[in-house]
């Protein structure tokens, strides 16, 4: 598969191992799974911190294999929605953080260049979400919005 913005095909990386069903050396009942994922989520984490906690502290390797369901299925089912998917709001801060610097050092070119792209991820992972109903119809990226919603 090739990149995105550039004309090159990428390595191939590693891959999740292939299962099917939960692992059987996995001692956390599926209740408590769900309650830690609701627990962490109520603390502030995100979701792939709280994947990496699972990962590390309860030796959960993988939500969807222990579980059978995604987090974000778990998180709709408790009623706990996210105002915008992960994804985008990593994106939106590295935005934040690129205008920041493009405002301090206004002849950073390849800053510039970075800027767009990232801007152009943004509003392409827009119109997915906006297809899947995740985001609202008139939703639009602008980077006073991105500023608000991801105050660092």
């Amino acid at each position: 598969m090739a990149r995105i913005h550039a004309r090159r095909r990428g390595s191939s990386s590693s891959k999740k191992p292939y299962r099917i069903g939960r692992p059987d050396w996995i001692e956390a009942e599926k209740e408590e799974i769900v309650k830690l994922i609701i627990d962490y989520h109520n603390q502030g984490f995100s979701t792939s911190e709280i994947g990496i906690k699972l990962r590390d502290l309860h030796g959960v390797p993988d939500v969807k294999s222990a579980l059978g369901t995604s987090m974000y299925a778990i998180l709709k089912e408790n009623k706990i929605k996210m105002d915008l998917p992960e994804d985008i709001v990593n994106l939106m801060k590295r935005a934040v953080r690129l205008h920041r610097h493009l405002e301090e050092n206004p002849g950073d070119r390849s800053n510039k260049r970075a800027l767009l792209l990232t801007e152009a991820k943004i509003r392409r992972l827009g119109k997915y979400y906006i297809k899947k109903k995740v985001l609202p119809e008139g939703w639009a990226y602008t980077p006073k919005m991105a500023k608000l919603a991801v105050a660092e």
